[in-house]
């Protein structure tokens, strides 16, 4: 399944990180632009250089991991699009150029339902994405959440509870799928 990750589920961290933690398991392809890649080390320059220097290095860490994830600009096909917000038509440029199954974002208002069914796209948001792979292959969803879970304790230097730090990264439905039975 090839996936275009809008920037806004790029940053924050833990949900990229439970994203990304999915797809290096075999829950799916991993797509984005160069466009997309410029947003989300926009928004963490927000945070100062530090912010900025961070974005950088986990940008050419993704770049190495998923060499084949970047997909090229097509200005004609963004050209020919409307959508609520233009400054998105990109994101479903690079969905539409790439042929992929599915666009995930946090911004599901500006990708309109008809509009992207017109050009054979879904948008999907990250906890109906995650729920779906989680209900389909829920050991590696699972792992990737456990994993984003580590690494959240350990820059923290304190427990992160599951169900609050997915909360926290706006997957309220898979936090409580995850801590049903805990």
């Amino acid at each position: 399944m090839k996936v275009v990750l809008d920037a806004c589920v790029l940053y924050p961290s833990v949900l990229r990180e439970i994203l990304i933690g999915v797809a290096a398991r075999g829950g799916f392809q991993p797509l984005w632009s160069t466009r997309i890649l410029g947003e989300w080390q926009r928004a963490a320059a927000r945070l100062g250089d530090a912010g900025a220097l961070v974005a950088s290095g986990e940008i050419a860490r993704l770049r190495s991991q998923w060499p084949q994830a970047e997909i090229p600009a097509d200005p004609e096909i963004e050209q020919r699009l409307w959508l609520p917000d233009p400054a998105d038509a990109h994101v479903l440029a690079t969905a539409i150029a790439a042929q992929a199954d599915r666009l995930v974002t946090l911004n599901l208002k500006d990708f309109p339902t008809r509009m992207l069914a017109t050009e054979g796209a879904r948008a999907q948001s990250p906890d109906d994405f995650l729920m779906e792979r989680w209900l389909h292959t829920p050991e590696i969803v699972t792992a990737a959440v456990q994993d984003a879970q580590h690494a959240t304790e350990a820059a923290s230097g304190r427990s992160q509870p599951v169900r609050p730090l997915l909360k926290r990264a706006k997957l309220p439905r898979l936090g409580k799928a995850l801590t049903r039975d805990a």
